[in-house]
């Protein structure tokens, strides 16, 4: 399902493509290319705050140790 996203920066909207009706995480505006970590519940936008490039950074080594260590 897709899911419309106004973006807090330039103002343009975009589109993010889920699979679930939840989602927490990165989203880059596809105009002004900001980068935002958002959350989505039951497709609705419920918070959009600003992430550096280093904070992605570091969200992505956290999955990447959480799928690591994650028990089957």
């Amino acid at each position: 399902m897709l899911v419309k996203i106004k973006c807090p920066k330039c103002s343009s909207e975009g589109t993010i493509s889920l699979l679930e009706a939840d989602y927490q995480g990165p989203y880059r505006c596809w105009k002004c290319r900001e980068l935002f970590v958002i959350i989505l519940e039951n497709n609705e936008l419920t918070s959009c705050e600003p992430l550096s490039d280093e904070g992605l950074q570091k969200m992505q080594e956290i999955e990447a140790l959480k799928k690591k260590f994650k028990r089957d």
